[in-house]
């Protein structure tokens, strides 16, 4: 059964936020990083994952993602915070 990821990304505690859904969480992670693409990550240095939700239905994955980027960003903050107060990086975690 394959595993998708909806994520949020930040450039630092309380900075520009990036939502986005992918089943290769590791490797998305890292294209954000690199900078492998150009386009808003890469213009505002968004590359640390903050927050993440799994599950194994693609189209739950989407709509969550959609239903995210919808909210106001008090709330996104306030998830965020739920899960990870310090707004640390959880990449670590993926290895």
């Amino acid at each position: 059964m394959k595993t998708y990821y909806v994520y949020i990304l930040a450039s630092k505690k309380n900075g520009t936020l990036c939502i986005g859904v992918t089943s290769n969480l590791y490797q998305r992670i890292e294209q954000h990083s690199e900078k492998i693409t150009e386009g808003f990550t890469s213009k505002y240095d968004v590359k640390k994952l903050v927050y993440i939700e799994q599950t194994s239905n693609v189209e739950g994955a989407i709509y969550r993602e959609k239903q995210l980027k919808h909210c106001n960003r008090a709330w996104k903050i306030e998830l965020i915070e739920k899960e990870n107060l310090e707004w640390k990086d959880l990449t670590n975690e993926l290895l």
